[in-house]
């Protein structure tokens, strides 16, 4: 369980960062590095989220197979 959750506050950690960076160089009138920066951290999540999906498939395929 401690694992989920720390992934749950990494992702949200990730997202806040992004949100800050963006809005300052949106601010600073550099749009389009702003999108490249969530662009970026979306990408990041996004792996993130996969992994855990691999690791929550593989556990299920061990206990449906017996492995």
């Amino acid at each position: 369980m401690n694992l989920e959750v720390n992934a749950i506050f990494q992702i949200a950690g990730i997202g806040i960062i992004v949100a800050m960076i963006h809005t300052v160089l949106k601010q600073m009138g550099k749009e389009d590095m702003a999108h490249w920066v969530t662009v970026i951290g979306f990408v990041v999540v996004l792996f993130m989220v996969v992994r855990l999906l691999d690791n929550l498939l593989q556990e299920i395929k061990s206990i449906f197979l017996f492995q």
